[in-house]
């Protein structure tokens, strides 16, 4: 009799079928442009265009999954890297339900808080990008209004502000290196918005040792 798979044991063999295939499906659509239009491929600029860009995306994609695996669980992860914008829309939204679900991401609990709420977020932003691309048209004169480009170009901080409120405030004083880390940083060097991905496991890494030095003084 075969022995049934446990709901994580579950999770990383659809997950791992499920990658692989839209793997698969990305690789497909440049050969099928290549196919429809008979052009052929340019191996040198196609190497290296591959140099130059291959490495880092490695080492960002090494380093995310070190940083948000622990945060989303691994149902939560494989949909995320999936569906991506992890950073904007996905750690957010599960990060909020685990916490108005009371639910510690290290249990069955958690992982199927975090799973759901990953999910709901891709489901959401499909529709929406839909939505976006059939009324862009007629939207584009009132999107592009002076009037509403204050209100977009608040939206992002908006967002992880009332996000980072509640974090912050349960324990302020491991808060307060890490914000002002990455303040000095984006300021100094604004460059730095283009590789958001590589900033927060720094950040990870800094505020773990700034608290290890915090509760070796018994300031924690």
């Amino acid at each position: 009799m075969k022995k049934k798979l446990s709901y994580i044991d579950s999770v990383h063999r659809d997950g791992r079928i499920w990658n692989l295939f839209v793997m698969v499906i990305l690789i497909l659509f440049p050969v099928a442009v290549m196919l429809i239009f008979r052009a052929g491929i340019d191996w040198r600029g196609f190497i290296q265009g591959f140099l130059a860009t291959a490495p880092m995306f490695w080492a960002v994609g090494v380093i995310e999954t070190f940083t948000y695996v622990p945060m989303l669980g691994a149902g939560g992860s494989y949909l995320a890297f999936v569906t991506g914008n992890i950073t904007n829309l996905k750690a957010p939204a599960a990060l909020n339900a685990l916490e108005l679900a009371g639910a510690d991401i290290k249990t069955e609990e958690g992982e199927i808080v975090s799973t759901i709420a990953i999910g709901v977020s891709s489901i959401v932003t499909t529709l929406i990008i839909v939505l976006g691309v059939i009324l862009i048209t007629p939207l584009t004169p009132v999107l592009n209004s002076p009037v509403l480009a204050p209100a977009f170009d608040q939206i992002l901080p908006a967002l992880f502000g009332g996000l980072g409120v509640v974090y912050i405030a349960r324990n302020w004083k491991i808060a307060i290196a890490p914000v002002l880390l990455m303040l000095i940083l984006f300021i100094a060097i604004p460059s730095l918005g283009s590789v958001v991905s590589i900033m927060v496991p720094v950040g990870v890494v800094f505020t773990l040792v700034v608290s290890r030095i915090l509760y070796k003084k018994n300031l924690l």
